[in-house]
């Protein structure tokens, strides 16, 4: 069939998070690098990603884990330096990967040199750079915001008789995008950076730059904790962020192929697609995806919501079942150690039209690790424990194979190892074509094959809601259907007369078995299995 130079990569390829303290560590300190990534660029070639999203690897206090950055013009020295970096990119680009940095523009590190001259005076060029409000007689916050990380938003300096206002920690104040110094130059980083040849940003919290400038008290909202008791009306989603997006895009598309992908805090479907356009991000996270619980129906209402509200904006769907902030889908789905429903899984993702996101380890279906309250290092995780025990239990070292610290270091890693990255590895999965690791391979090399894969229409199919999922992936001259079994007994799906007109070819299945349609018009599929089949 003919293809056409109209799709971009970001939208056929597949993306892959990583969390770089966790990836692996080349000089023996326990800490994941850029030389450490480097060393593996030829397993992601192997896995068969098109690109690498990174998590921060700015210079940070590590208050938020990179998250709030002191400089985001240079590498923190744990992660390399620039030389390092900009090899990372030469042999990235060599191998035909993508590299994709987060920003986080939003707020900065209360260590950063702008909030420490903001903080020395009212009267400091740089105070005007941040959020904020005079205290009132009675010491009050100047109105009722709260921190998504537990109390008020406000933080209070009895030097300067002010409060400043932090959507998250109170070492990350959030910075004033009303400030035209502050635009121009949270701008110039995007240009630093794109000038060094990134291929692309994750916008962090993108969606909480501006706040209402009256900054009325949010209205009451039902919740269990202060932040989700309020309908976050005047914190987030304001209209003067579509001007600045539009700005953001015309710097990127002033370099061929380049992609914006914004994280949407706190929104729906129809917020997120909002912001996506040829003029403003080429896309958002939509997460209700990933919060599905183990149902296909649930799963295909997500699909379709998103499809739906992209359509009004002619945007392009992206999925992630996994990220840094998540427990792992492993965790959430499975009980144990078996990987069946992660094949499931798998499929859904790398099978549906939009970009799919993997998380480091995902492949190899890695598990949450176990924390006592004494060895959690992230700080949502101590204060709200034992309700939430943080983020650290998705971010633990990855498995490269079975000996003392998983490959991953020769040194006592900053994040303890899963015990069972005796078995469950790279090495171990690599050698065992039934794995979850090969079979990952074998999806992300379908999906380079079959265009239909890759360009074809959405097309659900009728189902059983409470065991099967089931869709085609259509384009002119080439038809694939997928069809999931979420229960663990054999279903059988009825695919009627007018889908049976022509034989359908078995492309894949997650079980070991030939699997030929059965009957004339139904396919039967066994517990938690995955099938892909080609009509041409």
């Amino acid at each position: 069939m003919k293809e056409t130079d109209t799709i971009s990569w970001w939208q056929e390829g597949v993306i892959y998070q990583i969390y770089p303290r966790s990836f692996m560590d080349s000089n023996g300190d326990g800490i994941g690098d850029l030389n450490g990534i480097l060393t593996k660029l030829d397993y992601l070639v192997d896995l068969g990603v098109d690109a690498i999203w990174l998590s921060p690897i700015y210079p940070s206090p590590d208050v938020d884990f990179g998250y709030d950055v002191s400089d985001y013009l240079s590498i923190d020295p744990k992660f390399g330096n620039l030389q390092d970096f900009d090899q990372l990119i030469s042999e990235a680009h060599s191998r035909g990967i993508h590299v994709i940095l987060d920003l986080v523009l939003n707020h900065t590190s209360d260590r950063h040199p702008w909030f420490k001259e903001a903080l020395s005076s009212r009267d400091n060029p740089y105070h005007d750079w941040y959020i904020w409000k005079d205290a009132s007689p009675d010491h009050r916050p100047p109105n009722n915001w709260q921190s998504i990380f537990g109390g008020s938003a406000w933080e209070y300096v009895p030097k300067l008789g002010q409060y400043y206002y932090h959507m998250f920690y109170k070492e990350q104040p959030d910075v004033n995008w009303r400030n035209p110094q502050v635009r121009r130059a949270m701008l110039d980083v995007i240009r630093f950076w794109l000038e060094r040849g990134v291929d692309g940003f994750r916008l962090d919290v993108f969606n909480v730059y501006f706040k209402h400038a009256d900054f009325p008290d949010n209205p009451p909202a039902l919740g269990l904790r202060g932040f989700d008791r309020q309908k976050h009306m005047y914190d987030i989603n304001q209209p003067e962020l579509l001007p600045l997006l539009a700005e953001i895009r015309q710097i990127v598309d002033q370099y061929p192929q380049r992609y914006l992908v914004g994280e949407t805090f706190l929104s729906t479907a129809e917020h997120a697609a909002k912001y996506c356009s040829t003029k403003l991000l080429h896309a958002a996270f939509n997460f209700e995806f990933l919060h599905c619980p183990w149902n296909p129906a649930r799963f295909l209402n997500s699909i379709q919501r998103w499809e739906t509200a992209l359509q009004r904006e002619n945007g392009w769907p992206n999925y992630v079942l996994n990220n840094h902030d998540t427990p792992r889908s492993a965790t959430r789905y499975v009980k144990g150690e078996k990987d069946e429903r992660l094949k499931v899984l798998a499929t859904l993702l790398l099978t549906l039209r939009g970009t799919p996101f993997i998380y480091y380890g995902e492949e190899i279906g890695m598990r949450n690790i176990s924390l006592k309250r004494s060895e959690i290092l992230d700080p949502v995780g101590k204060r709200f424990w034992p309700f939430f025990k943080g983020r650290d239990i998705c971010r633990s070292p990855m498995q490269w194979d079975g000996s003392l610290y998983a490959g991953f270091s020769e040194k006592t890693p900053w994040l303890p190892v899963h015990p069972n990255h005796v078995w469950r590895n790279v090495e171990a999965q690599r050698a065992d074509p039934d794995s979850l690791f090969n079979f990952y391979r074998a999806l992300i090399r379908l999906r380079r094959e079959l265009p239909a894969l890759r360009r074809g229409l959405f097309q659900p199919l009728t189902f059983d809601p409470v065991s099967l999922l089931a869709y085609l992936r259509v384009l002119p001259g080439q038809t694939l259907l997928i069809a999931l079994n979420f229960s663990r007994k054999p279903r059988r799906l009825m695919l009627g007369r007018e889908l049976t007109k022509k034989p359908w070819k078995l492309v894949l299945t997650s079980h070991k078995q030939q699997h030929p349609l059965v009957g004339k018009d139904y396919l039967s599929l066994q517990g938690y299995e995955a099938v892909i089949l080609l009509q041409d």
